[in-house]
């Protein structure tokens, strides 16, 4: 299982959003992590069905569509994805996770249980045979540039040992929430392997967005 990069497209600028998917087409990026947040779930909104229509249209880059609204398995059905795609819905978010993850599955993508920092993994143990990747949020979802929830580095290690044990070892890990250049590193050595870069990292102004991606790619690969 490879390491995987996935820009956070909240972090776009989207007049420039044409010059930002050439990039990603051009160096070769691996996903495109798209937030969908409902106001409710999290007390923000950002992207919404039509922005994604848009994306399948302009690139082949799988997308990895982060759900953070409340009953997910009642709306999976309004946004546009398929397979080789990546989609997450919290478990926090409703007392049915086996509907939504089999719904995503029934679509040909990979379905995926998001986990806030607080939500302990103990909570996957009947998800194992239903989940492609487990995406642990080591922020409190909601807000571009938190700092890290630094007991989430102990939660990735303890989660990849669990599922290791547990004969499990191609259920991949996203992380998601201040994946900074330093912070990924620490990350991936607790057993992460799939990163959602933001602006502590590929969208950072101290440098372009090239040499941004090159810099996360000597780090993990």
């Amino acid at each position: 299982m490879h390491n995987k990069i996935s820009p956070s497209i909240m972090c776009v600028d989207f007049f420039e959003l044409d010059r930002y998917i050439k990039t990603f087409e051009h160096e070769n990026i691996d996903l495109l992590h798209i937030d969908i947040m409902d106001g409710s779930f999290v007390q923000n909104y950002t992207l919404g069905t039509d922005f994604i229509k848009a994306i399948k249209h302009k690139t082949n880059i799988a997308l990895d569509i982060h759900l953070m609204i409340n009953k997910p398995e009642n709306k999976l059905n309004w946004f546009d994805f398929g397979e080789n795609d990546y989609v997450s819905v919290h478990y926090e978010s409703t007392p049915h996770i086996h509907r939504a993850l089999n719904m995503i599955k029934e679509r040909g993508a990979k379905p995926m249980v998001a986990l806030n920092p607080g939500t302990p993994i103990s909570v996957i143990e009947n998800l194992l045979d239903d989940i492609d990747a487990i995406l642990v949020m080591t922020v409190n979802p909601g807000f571009a540039g938190q700092k890290l929830v630094k007991s989430t580095l102990k939660k990735i290690k303890s989660l990849r040992e669990y599922l290791d044990r547990e004969g499990h070892e191609n259920i991949e890990i996203e992380v998601d929430g201040n994946v900074s250049f330093e912070n990924a590193k620490l990350m991936m050595e607790s057993g992460a392997n799939i990163f959602v870069a933001g602006t502590s990292s590929v969208f950072s102004k101290e440098s372009t967005l090239n040499k941004n991606i090159e810099k996360f790619k000597e780090i993990l690969y």
